[in-house]
């Protein structure tokens, strides 16, 4: 797939076409979980840290993307959490869901304290 990733994710941002990987897929120009719930990054971590800046109350309104086995597909890893649980990165920042998103499509998280924002492919 890393081969062919480039002209995937252009077909994904052009319209319809979905760019996969285990539990995120590019739709409507941002990354959603295996849910269809939009993904989200956090201004405050540090790409390719492999730390998580939201942890406690902040995972509550933020639950992270959990990892479930190894990062396959160009730009996504894995992070380890403070918890010790494994977390899926995409270029490098941890991806999250926002607590107040009630329905698949929904990206009210985007902009939120000027520090959130949804995760682009």
């Amino acid at each position: 797939m890393t081969k062919f990733a480039p002209l995937l994710a252009a077909l994904a941002l052009a319209g319809g076409y979905t760019l996969s990987h285990a539990q995120a897929t590019a739709r409507d120009g941002v990354l959603v979980g295996p849910n269809g719930m939009t993904l989200y990054t956090f201004d405050k971590d540090q790409a390719h840290s492999g730390k998580s800046a939201c942890n406690g109350p902040c995972a509550a309104n933020w639950p992270p993307l959990a990892a479930t086995g190894d990062a396959v597909g160009e730009g996504y890893g894995v992070i380890t959490r403070d918890d010790g649980a494994k977390q899926l990165a995409y270029k490098g920042k941890p991806l999250y869901y926002w607590a107040k998103d009630a329905k698949p499509g929904d990206r009210t998280g985007d902009g939120v304290n000027n520090v959130w924002h949804a995760a682009t492919p």
